[in-house]
């Protein structure tokens, strides 16, 4: 995603610009690295994305402040935050820009240059259980791919400064800055190895008594606030979780792991435990008519459409999602 315009490392050629909001117009490399600040929210952000150093951002933007004759940005401690008519100047020159990208590049000039490694990342469960393994057809047409596993906040966060081009997210991101698609939905399930079903009861007795038949036996989960248990307490139950987890490991599969080697019970997502429920080395405990439901989200960085590989990489996703369990 370099920048490969031969005058990345001027002021973005200043003196071509007219000096004012309504005489002439803007310098396209000027645009460019407004939309690139404004997308991410950081100079620093900004240029990484683009391949120019800090400082040619920083005077880029204050050129165009200059001929436009308004603040776009106020400088915060940690980033920039877009004043009024930035976001009016985006949501003018964002899809020119970004058409126009698509066809002659970043930098502005054609290029035959193959495209760079498309970064994908998200959740390890559904990397491992389901995207990894459909991934043949892209390899085989020439795509490449950096995968890297993580939380869906942190993911974000490093996508707006441009570290990824797609993340597969366990919830919508908030804000206009990141384009989201629903992917896949993942149905929550309440499990325990078959001796510790026996010994609570089995389905019946959830079914009877609700929660309180799992007092005593031990709670795994991947964190310590135990999130996705306390989703289907309230869901399923209408009651607040108050018991704390005997066992956490930051790992869906290593939870589902102890478990099915019995250590008490845990919720999952149906898809990651299937197999398992199918074969009976897990036992679904309760199965009740209106389950938690979570759907995955796809999200693409603002701008990453200038590499073909990335729409690539996307439709894959969503196509292939239609078939994921």
């Amino acid at each position: 995603m370099r920048n490969r315009n031969s005058n990345g490392g001027s002021p973005g050629g200043e003196g071509r610009a007219s000096g004012g909001a309504g005489s002439g117009a803007l310098d396209l490399n000027l645009l460019r690295t407004f939309l690139a600040v404004y997308r991410t929210g950081s100079f620093t952000a900004a240029a990484r994305l683009l391949g120019l150093s800090q400082p040619t951002v920083t005077t880029q933007v204050r050129a165009l402040e200059r001929q436009l004759g308004r603040e776009l940005f106020q400088r915060l401690a940690r980033g920039v935050a877009p004043g009024p008519f930035a976001d009016d100047l985006a949501a003018r020159v964002v899809e020119p820009l970004d058409a126009l990208a698509a066809v002659t590049g970043p930098g502005g000039a054609a290029d035959d240059a193959v495209p760079e490694p498309v970064q994908l990342a998200g959740p390890v469960e559904l990397l491992t259980h389901s995207v990894l393994p459909g991934l043949a057809p892209l390899m085989d047409g020439g795509v490449r791919l950096r995968i890297t596993p993580g939380l869906t906040e942190p993911l974000l966060e490093e996508l707006r400064a441009g570290r990824y081009d797609l993340v597969l997210a366990t919830y919508r991101p908030r804000g206009r800055t990141l384009a989201s698609v629903p992917l896949s939905d993942e149905e929550f399930v309440l499990v325990a190895s078959p001796p510790w079903a026996e010994r609570i009861g089995g389905p019946a007795r959830i079914a009877a008594d609700g929660p309180a038949a799992l007092h005593g036996a031990p709670l795994v989960a991947y964190a310590e606030d135990v999130p996705i248990v306390r989703r289907y307490w309230r869901h399923v139950f209408g009651k607040r979780l108050t018991r704390q987890p005997a066992l956490t490991v930051p790992d869906l599969n290593a939870v589902k792991a102890a478990v099915a080697g019995g250590i008490g019970f845990t919720v999952l997502p149906r898809y990651l435990c299937a197999a398992e429920l199918a074969s009976g080395t897990l036992v679904a405990l309760h199965e009740p008519d209106d389950p938690p439901i979570n759907t995955a989200f796809l999200v693409q960085r603002p701008g990453s459409s200038t590499n073909p590989h990335v729409a690539l990489v996307r439709d894959h996703l969503l196509e292939a999602a239609r078939g994921w369990t």
